[in-house]
């Protein structure tokens, strides 16, 4: 098999979360724990830090492996979804897993795991886990892919857990109100084990399931937003990135007073200048994209992964205050909350209607729809590239065009023009 052929078949052997949504979604860890017993528990070898959080955990999974790879550590980075290429998802100090490694871990072990029907993440999880201790790394940073305590991320003992926030998404799968998604989240903590809070200060019934599950495992909490404002010059510059870099620098000073449980001794050393660093250089460490990233100055061209209500009260305030006329390209998927995103958006800007290749996209048709019964009017484009395009071309230099609305309208973006423009 090629790497194409490989990946094709991972794509339509196992439901692929990113192109179908729901009908991907397997609950349970039976499937995980048949395939990590497989597998020897390769996540034992090595250290983990375990990551969940409806918004930023991708943006603080990749800064802390950024900073671990910077204090001199072998780093696995396990993330989703994947922009262009599936090997994304699974790093080592920041270079993606080499095709043949996907390539014979399908070829070698697939007469196993056919049976079993695995999930497209749970078979992603049982490579990473497996390559990250054939590589015999230090310590892996591992993002939750939906929820927390039926992920199937969750079968690993981390040093620290660290949950970034709490909003709506995801609810026919983590449940209707912030309290049932803060319990989902709230099942990566540990027994004995550290957890960092990104952000609860506005509600305290969220604050109180941290709390309470922290007690009842005997796990030391400590909240982020409850402590003294960090700054630090980061590579990311999103305005959720304060937020972010908060929970960042309690997650690192948290990591710095962790002792070995037998020797006493630290378990990780990590210099000032090694979170500076990390920091400073997160994408060029770890591969990071699609956080604010600008790809053009002339007009200034800027895409960001930011597909909900809680990442849109963030890019529409900052959107606000681009320059020129504001022309955004933006697409969602069909099971978010569409009308609330749409009521966030920047009421100056001209609007060009896309959908993503995903099946899961919404129809560009049906959108525009929507939106005009929201009293946004726009042009309508069948792909990312057409509505691109068009913006471009009706942009002036001193414009500002903007990409998103969904991760897989980025996806299709960066795919195409990223790296050429």
């Amino acid at each position: 098999m090629t790497y194409l052929e490989t990946v094709e078949y991972l794509y339509n052997s196992a439901p692929l979360f990113q192109n179908i949504g729901a009908g991907a979604y397997k609950e349970g860890l039976s499937n995980t724990e048949e395939l990590d017993k497989h597998f020897k528990h390769p996540h034992k070898k090595y250290k983990t830090i375990h990551i969940a959080g409806t918004n930023g955990k991708g943006s603080v999974s990749h800064t802390i492996a950024a900073i671990l790879q910077c204090a001199g550590y072998k780093v696995g980075l396990y993330t989703s979804p994947h922009l262009i290429d599936f090997r994304e998802r699974i790093r080592v100090n920041g270079k993606m897993i080499p095709e043949e490694r996907v390539i014979t871990f399908v070829e070698e072990k697939k007469a196993f795991f056919e049976p079993l029907h695995p999930s497209f993440f749970e078979l992603t999880t049982a490579l990473a886990f497996k390559y990250f201790e054939e590589e015999n790394v230090d310590i892996a940073v591992i993002e939750t892919g939906l929820g927390g305590r039926l992920d199937c991320t969750n079968i690993i003992d981390p040093i620290m857990s660290v949950i970034t926030n709490i909003s709506f998404d995801h609810v026919q799968f983590l449940g209707s109100t912030l309290t049932a998604i803060a319990h989902e989240k709230a099942g990566i903590i540990k027994q004995n084990t550290p957890v960092v809070i990104g952000e609860t200060s506005s509600n305290p019934d969220i604050r109180n399931v941290f709390a309470t599950k922290a007690k009842e495992t005997n796990s030391p909490i400590v909240f982020a937003d409850e402590l003294p404002r960090k700054t630090i010059e980061t590579q990311l510059k999103g305005y959720c990135q304060e937020k972010n870099t908060q929970t960042i620098h309690t997650a690192i000073e948290v990591l710095r007073k962790i002792q070995d449980k037998e020797s006493s001794s630290l378990v990780l050393n990590i210099s000032d200048e090694a979170i500076e660093e990390g920091f400073l250089h997160v994408c060029e460490l770890t591969g990071l994209m699609g956080r604010w990233q600008i790809i053009s100055k002339q007009p200034l061209t800027i895409c960001d992964t930011g597909h909900n209500t809680a990442g849109w009260m963030y890019l529409s305030k900052q959107l606000d205050a681009t320059p020129g006329i504001l022309h955004i390209v933006i697409g969602m998927v069909g099971d978010k909350d569409v009308r609330k995103v749409i009521s966030l958006l920047p009421k100056r800007a001209k609007f060009y209607f896309t959908q993503a290749k995903v099946k899961r996209a919404m129809p560009v048709e049906e959108f525009a729809s929507i939106a005009k019964d929201c009293g946004l009017n726009g042009s309508i484009h069948h792909t990312v590239m057409q509505a691109y395009q068009t913006a471009k071309n009706n942009a002036s230099i001193e414009d500002t065009i903007f990409v998103g609305g969904s991760t897989f309208v980025v996806a299709d973006f960066l795919e195409a023009v990223a790296f050429s423009v």
